[in-house]
This record gives C-alpha cells, sequence and structure tokens, in this order.
C-alpha cells in the first residue's frame, strides 16, 4: 500500500471518505501554498486571506463528507474555483469589486523551495527574485494575473480562462503580453535573470 503522501488526489479524497482523515491532510499540504496565494493576490490582506483559505477548505470537506465531490481528475482548479467564489462574496459582502493586484513586498518566491546552495547562490537567487518581483509588479493587472496562475500556481490555460471568466485565446493573449513585456523590461533595467 502507497504511502499518503505518493498518492493520487482522488486516492485520498477516497481515502478521507472511507474514513481516513489525513486523507484530507495531505490534500491540504499538497496545495495551501496555492490556494493560499491565489487568495492572498486578490484581497492583498495576510488575515483575510488566512480566513477566506480556511473557510474555503472547510468547505471543500464538507463537499467531500456529503459525498457531492465530482472527481474529473481537477482538485486543485475546483478548489480554486471555490476560493475565488469565496473572494466574490467576501467583496459583495464588502460592496466593494474585488482587484488582482500584489501588494509591493509580497514575497510570491517564498512559495518556492531551493535545493541547499552556497551563502553566494543563495544571496544572487535572494537578488534576482527581488528584481523579478519588482518587474512583475509593473505588469498590467490582467497579464499579472494569468502570469501567476500559470507560473506559481501551476494552472492550466482552461483552469485560467474558466477562473477569470475570460476565453482561453484571451488568458493565451494575456500571457504572451505578460511575457513581451517582462522581456522588454527586463533588456531595459539590463538584469540577469539567469536560473543557472
Amino acid at each position: 500500500m502507497k504511502m499518503l503522501k505518493e498518492k493520487s488526489d482522488l486516492e485520498l479524497i477516497q481515502a478521507y471518505i472511507a474514513g481516513n482523515e489525513s486523507g484530507v491532510e495531505v490534500l491540504l499540504n499538497r496545495y495551501k501554498t496555492k490556494v493560499y496565494t491565489s487568495i492572498y493576490l486578490q484581497v492583498k490582506d495576510e488575515y483575510l486571506a488566512e480566513d477566506i483559505f480556511q473557510e474555503t477548505f472547510i468547505k471543500v470537506i464538507k463537499t467531500l463528507k456529503a459525498g457531492r465531490y465530482n472527481d474529473e481528475g481537477k482538485f486543485l482548479p475546483w478548489v480554486i474555483r471555490i476560493a475565488q467564489n469565496m473572494v466574490i462574496d467576501h467583496f459583495r459582502r464588502e460592496k466593494r469589486s474585488p482587484t488582482v493586484v500584489s501588494s509591493e513586498g509580497y514575497d510570491i518566491f517564498g512559495v518556492l523551495e531551493f535545493a541547499d546552495e552556497s551563502q553566494e547562490s543563495k544571496l544572487v537567487i535572494n537578488q534576482r527574485d527581488i528584481d523579478l518581483r519588482k518587474i512583475i509588479q509593473r505588469l498590467p493587472d490582467d497579464q499579472k494575473e494569468v502570469l501567476i496562475m500559470r507560473h506559481f500556481c501551476e494552472m492550466s490555460f482552461k483552469d485560467i480562462a474558466d477562473i477569470t471568466g475570460v476565453s482561453i485565446n484571451t488568458a493565451l493573449g494575456r500571457m504572451r503580453y505578460a511575457l513581451n513585456n517582462l522581456r522588454k523590461m527586463i533588456e531595459e533595467h539590463n538584469l540577469m535573470l539567469n536560473i543557472g
């Protein structure tokens, strides 16, 4: 029998429904960074993001317990869609519309794990991340949103299109513009962003 961490999302869901509480715990740990990041990028408030994150997983657990989860092999997009709806509900209650803008200083690269490296290598990577983060902040909101969902949340363009309410072609176009704009800004600022 596979260890829980090696099981697929569906196997973990089935284990949880069968009574193994650890199944949902492994799922939570597997996706917490991506789900939290998607929430935080919209609400720009650490405590509010934590609250919405918790509400999201409470809803996920209730749906799983009730046997209403319909597996199509897309657990993460399903959870992110729930989180997106929770954010929209929050803004409706607040009578404000959501915007997807990272606040200055948000460490998007905090979600990445790096292997053990020398101090010099860590400093170079840290400076590169700071420079890249500043450049990403200058992108238009719609381009920044697609870039973050695609590269940092590793979502498909179909899922991005579903969550943002645009066509796949629009999502692809925004990504193309984001990458072109990033290249131009990197060249303008003469930055070395090699990840070698």
